[in-house]
């Protein structure tokens, strides 16, 4: 069996697979309908009104309903789209088992424990017929695929076959209509005559629960309390048992036909699914449950698949793999199909069939080929499969072998066979742990031990070597040496497909692919939620692969994305450009056309073909937000660019990207004051003082404006900003303006006006302004006095006046060139001369106006004329030497030259590198991704309330950085910490940050907690417990033993927590005897250290005493005389337990069980005993009542109870 799907609910009476889409649904026995989705493991939609158990449900063919009936008598009619039921038929008198849609008529089929049958049609929403005739219970009904006929199962120990072909034709002809309008009365009493019985099987000896037709032959298969499984056949005339299928040992709750192969599927309350080959007649594979009885099952009408519900949930499955073993080499795939070895050529599409397998499969026993492995040397396959615990057969293809027989083959025993050389091949021996080297004669040559302890698979990888995967990790091994080259951590590794050139290798599991090169280095992780089914590289290095529902790609950094989208799973078999050969599961070659443009293009980007980028947006359709949003995250703004028609992301692009003509000219299509805010910061870091003008004075901020000309030293237009600050009456830009211009007559002015005299005699007292300071010290009753050691506040005079920051020559980028020039460079490495035709620098000449300027005037010197006069001649440049200043006269760098400066690219930040290295929340956290941080922890822990996390997030990314001190007035250097930093490798990239949470802290947090709750300040004890949860959750470890120490160290805190909480709720209801007792009783079973757990036996073995509960009480010295206790405390409690013994008796009468184990529900405080149903906190383990399945956990506050999570990550490299 291949579990595909599993859920945990109420016991599942009902299945129903949708035709079309992954979709299940279950009713279970607690009146609830679920909707899921089994392939993405997620519940879509849940429907509950029906009162009590609902016994029966299917989906309608085609039309989005489904039925449902159940013990209320009712039959309910759904519409899943609208997500509500549209209808209800009334007519049964006791529980109703189950219904059915017909496939072609408006027809639904119910059975009930009323005795009776009844189609309705659901169009016209009345019952159309009651087929009438067993005296019991009726416990199934179901329509034939195809003939007019319903097969019923009953108590009363028969089996029947009804022809209902006259209610067909009285539904469908001419008037049919009227017909049915006829009174019911006599009908529904004694059942009408439209539909009667044909074949009465009789043979069971006890009550018959289930029986089913074969879809396309004339079988029919039944099951009962008898605990027999019994096969029938039928013809026109009468029906006869054909044979008793018996292993069951208890009743058969349900058995059908499987859609695609000839074996009969049943289950029983003896908690075991049996398969049993129908030409054969026998059992041929038994799956087993420990605890659950199963009662329904139902297969999927076109996909091999089967679902099976019991009473804890129900799975859905598969008897048999569908993966098709293959083999490509060059343009030729081998593969099996139907039992024959066949070979497909790429290049022709021919298909030739070799020859057939001589192994009989037994069918729905998972016995057949599971991989395979080609020799071309020999021309030579290997074909492994799991018959007989695993084994292989190695077949010499005759050249020019057509047809049958098949050539002799070699057989063996061994987990996996893969082809290692030329003449040789390896099979792992599990038993003793040993890789074995065999000929071609199947003899052994070689035996050399595993390189792991616990090795379950080999791969080939490469001539000599063996890739050996163990437990979570692969190694490289290399045979000849008996040597390990490498090894990897990884999750459970299903396949490895290596590139055509050997440099690379993917690893394919459940959920995840894992790239590396040919030594197991350099390796990326890409995450999939749904299962991966196959891959091949491509002949550009790019990993194509398949899960359930899409073809997708992933580069060699590990950038991954969506190709197309698959209505059914196939599996690669080669790619070539723009074509995808594959098998699908019946083994037919399919060829899928795939648009390669996008990963082609992000390819290029990765490998700098610059020019092949280009020839891609401008002949492609790439567009999109996704794209954009790439390239921004990969460092490629310029090149967003060219995407970009919005205005609005132009300027975003550009502003990244530092671009600041393009941003200009979006700033002033775009005209707002954000934008032109956004464009002066952007313009003044880069020292580009004239756009910085223009921006300020766009948004008219006149105070930036001022500052900016102060530390440009331009004072002339400070005396205009002064000028402008009058005319808008702002007393606080004159003063400002003044005080950079260091016009002290300006500013006495500007404080007499704002009557401030006092300040106004102050500044021209301080400034020598004698006669100022007399007039105004007239107007004073109290003159101030003056510091003798005051200074004048006065700006520094400007030496050199700049308008923008010299700037390095530098050559331009591709990109930048094609934005600046329009076009692209003829030549690698050539520079383009600066475009200086009409229009280019418009507007930068002249000085920009101010609103108080009334005429703009020039800036700098002018130019003078030249002693050489301009060459005589037609339409010449005039070119003329001007005089420069002789500090100017140095050298320039020439655009083209040797002598061009280029800036060197900056790295990544090590947090950059981080972010790209590592795999755990803790990391991530440090890096400072804590968006990713939150995503892994949710997914990993099922954590959804982040605010209690957040001072220790912000404590990891603050530790993972030091700030260095430099010059004074400099600001300080940021300096990431790498934890596997060292002296002796001092150049080496940063691996992962350093982390402030390690295991000796957590130890030193929990002796603290040990201290509070043995004092009995239990706040602080808890408050403890929960800053260690929130610490274990962001805690890394190096070594498996340190997991397994988390892990313990996050029980026992787990274990305080929730005693703790019960002994403060107790402490809350102490004016309640009886709960405040179960409280103490509840806490005395949490799992704590010695001394603790006394101390909670002595409080509960007094409270007890005093309530007079002296059995219950007696247990608890029991309890404690069992502990190492003191002398005096061992005294008391043999004194208590004398007394308690006279008197046995409890007064007060608690939910308090000491026999029967349970765990304390620490939301509710209730105990849950073994074998009752619960939920789970995915962090802390923490157990609940069902009902509080979706609040946040009260151990920790901050993982939601009952969601799925993958379990604690903790160890680099680890991936659940």
């Amino acid at each position: 069996m291949l579990t595909k799907f599993e859920t945990k609910s109420n016991r599942v009476k009902g299945l129903s697979f949708h035709p079309k889409r992954q979709w299940i649904l279950a009713s279970l026995h607690s009146g609830v309908v679920q909707l899921w989705d089994y392939r993405m493991g997620t519940l879509i939609d849940r429907f509950d009104e029906h009162d009590g158990p609902v016994r029966g449900v299917h989906f309608h063919r085609s039309q989005p309903l489904f039925v449902s009936g159940g013990d209320d008598y009712k039959i309910k009619v759904w519409n899943y789209k609208l997500r509500r039921c549209l209808f209800t038929l009334l007519g049964h008198l006791d529980y109703i088992r189950t219904v059915q849609f017909h496939s072609e008529y408006p027809w639904i089929v119910s059975a009930s424990d009323d005795q009776t049958i009844r189609i309705w049609n659901w169009q016209s929403r009345t019952c159309i017929s009651v087929l009438t005739g067993h005296n019991h219970y009726v416990m199934c009904a179901g329509f034939h695929l195809k003939d007019d006929l319903v097969v019923s199962a009953s108590l009363d120990q028969t089996v029947r076959v009804w022809d209902i072909s006259g209610l067909r034709k009285k539904t469908v002809a001419p008037g049919g209509e009227d017909m049915l309008r006829l009174p019911q009365m006599n009908a529904d009493l004694f059942g009408g005559g439209d539909a009667v019985v044909k074949y009465v099987l009789e043979g069971h000896d006890r009550g018959v629960n289930w029986a089913a037709f074969h879809p396309s032959l004339p079988l029919i298969v039944s099951g009962a309390d008898d605990r027999q499984v019994k096969l029938w056949r039928m013809n026109d005339t009468k029906a006869w048992e054909v044979d008793t299928l018996r292993g069951h040992v208890n009743n058969v709750s349900c058995v059908m036909f499987h859609a695609r192969q000839d074996i009969i599927v049943s289950n029983s309350e003896d908690k075991s699914i049996r398969v049993w080959d129908m030409a054969k007649r026998t059992g041929v594979q038994t799956f087993r449950r420990e605890h659950d009885r199963f009662w329904i099952l139902a297969a999927h009408p076109e996909v091999n698949l089967l679902a099976a519900g019991h009473d804890a949930g129900m799975i859905v499955f598969k008897l048999e793999r569908e993966r098709p073993a293959f083999a490509t080499h060059a343009t030729i795939l081998y593969y099996i199909k139907e039992r024959h070895l066949r070979t497909y050529d790429f290049q022709s599409q021919r298909e030739t069939t070799l020859f057939s397998l001589r192994r009989q499969v037994t069918p729905g026993f998972n016995q057949g080929p599971r991989t395979m492995s080609y020799n071309p040397a020999d021309n030579a396959v290997l074909i492994t499969s799991d018959a007989e615990g695993g084994s292989y057969e190695l077949y010499v293809i005759p050249k020019d072998h057509r047809g049958d027989p098949a050539p002799e083959s070699k057989r063996g025993l061994g987990a996996c066979a893969v082809f290692l050389a030329r003449n040789r091949f390896a099979t792992l021996d599990k038993a003793s742990n040993s890789i074995l080297i065999k000929n071609l004669a199947n003899e052994v040559t070689k035996r050399c031990s595993s390189p792991c302890p616990t090795t379950d698979a080999i791969f080939y990888a490469g001539t000599g070597n063996l890739l050996c995967r163990s437990d979570d990790k692969v190694v490289l091994f290399d045979v000849q040496q008996r040597s390990t080259i490498a090894e990897l951590s990884t999750p459970f590794i299903k396949y490895c497909v290596w590139s055509s050139d050997m440099s690379h290798v993917a690893l394919l599991s459940k959920h995840a692919i894992i790239i590396a090169d040919k030594r197991l280095g350099n390796s990326c992780t890409v995450h999939e939620t749904i299962r991966v089914k196959s891959a091949a590289w491509d002949d550009n290095g790019v990993l194509i692969y398949t899960t359930l529902n899409h073809i997708k790609y992933c580069l060699a950094n590990g950038d991954s994305g969506i190709i197309r989208t698959l209505d059914v799973p196939v599996y690669i078999t080669k790619v070539f450009g723009n074509s995808i050969f594959c098998l699908d599961r019946d083994g037919k070659n399919v060829q899928l056309q795939v648009d390669t443009t996008e990963y082609m293009f992000k390819l290029a980007l990765l490998q700098r073909k610059f020019d092949q980028v280009l020839a891609m947006i401008r002949n492609s359709a790439l567009c999109g937000q996704s794209i954009i949003a790439y390239l921004q995250h990969k460092g490629f703004p310029e090149v967003a660019l060219h995407f970009v028609k919005d205005e609005r992301t132009r300027f975003n692009l550009a502003i990244e990207c530092g671009n600041i003509e393009v941003a200009l000219q979006s700033a002033q299509e775009l005209d707002d004051k954000d934008t032109w805010h956004r464009l002066g910061i952007e313009a003044l870091r880069q020292g580009n003082h004239q756009i910085v003008e223009f921006s300020y004075q766009k948004t008219k901020n006149f105070e930036r404006l001022s500052f900016l000309y102060l530390i440009t030293g331009n004072v002339e237009k400070l005396g205009k900003m002064l000028k402008i600050a009058e005319m808008r009456n702002d007393i606080m830009g004159r003063f400002h303006n003044a005080l950079y211009l260091g016009d002290v007559r300006a500013r006495i002015r500007i404080l007499e006006e704002a009557g401030q005299i006092a300040l106004a005699y102050a500044t021209a007292a301080t400034h020598g302004l004698s006669e100022e300071a007399e007039r105004l010290s007239d107007g004073l009753e109290d003159p101030p006095e003056l510091d003798p050691k005051a200074r004048l506040l006065l700006p520094p005079p400007p030496i050199l006046k700049e308008d923008n920051w010299p700037l390095l020559t530098v050559s331009k980028g591709f990109f930048e060139n094609l934005v600046a020039t329009g076009k692209e460079p003829e030549a690698d490495g050539e520079i383009e001369e600066l475009d200086m035709g009409e229009g280019v620098g418009a507007g930068w000449g002249d000085d920009l106006n101010l609103e108080a300027a009334e005429d703009g005037e020039v800036d700098g010197d002018e130019a003078e004329e030249g002693d050489e006069e301009a060459e005589e001649g037609e339409g010449g440049w005039e070119m003329e030497d001007l005089e420069l200043p002789p500090e100017l006269s140095q050298p320039q760098a020439v655009a083209g030259a040797d002598s061009v400066f280029v800036a060197p690219t900056p790295g990544l930040p090590a947090s950059q590198r981080w972010i790209q290295k590592c795999n755990l929340a803790a990391e991530l956290a440090a890096a400072g991704d804590f968006p990713a941080a939150m995503r892994l922890l949710n997914r990993q822990l099922g954590i959804v309330s982040f605010g209690p996390l957040q001072p220790y997030l912000l404590d990891l990314y603050t530790g993972s950085h030091a700030a260095l001190p430099t010059l004074p007035g400099v600001p300080t250097l940021a300096a990431a910490l790498d934890r596997n930093w060292s002296s002796s490798e001092s150049s080496k990239s940063p691996t992962a940050p350093a982390l402030v949470y390690d295991l000796s802290l957590l130890t030193e947090r929990l002796n603290a907690m040990y201290k509070s709750v043995t004092a009995g300040k239990f706040t602080e004890g808890l408050r403890q417990t929960n800053v260690m949860l929130h610490m274990i959750a962001l805690t890394v470890v190096d070594t498996r033993r340190e997991v397994d120490d988390l892990k313990e160290l996050l029980n026992i805190v787990k274990e305080y927590n929730i005693a703790i909480r019960t002994e403060l709720a107790r402490k809350e209801v102490r004016d309640n005897p009886a709960r405040s007792a179960e409280l103490a009783a509840y806490f005395t079973h949490a799992k704590l250290h010695p001394r603790d757990r006394a101390l909670g036996l002595n409080s509960a073995m007094g409270i007890f005493w005093k309530a007079k509960n002296f059995a219950t009480c007696a247990t608890f010295a029991r309890r404690l005389l069992e502990l190492n206790v003191p002398q005096a405390l061992g005294q008391k409690a043999r004194q208590v337990l004398q007394a308690c013994e006279r008197t046995p008796t409890d007064a007060l009468d608690i939910n308090y069980d000491p026999r029967n184990p349970f765990d304390l529900c620490s939301l509710t405080f209730t105990p849950i005993y073994r074998g009752n149903p619960y939920v789970e906190c995915p962090f802390s383990g923490a157990r609940f009542q069902p009902s509080c399945k979706g609040k946040v956990s009260p151990v920790g506050d901050i993982a939601k109870i009952g969601m799925d999570a993958s379990g604690l990550a903790c160890l680099p490299g680890q991936s659940r």
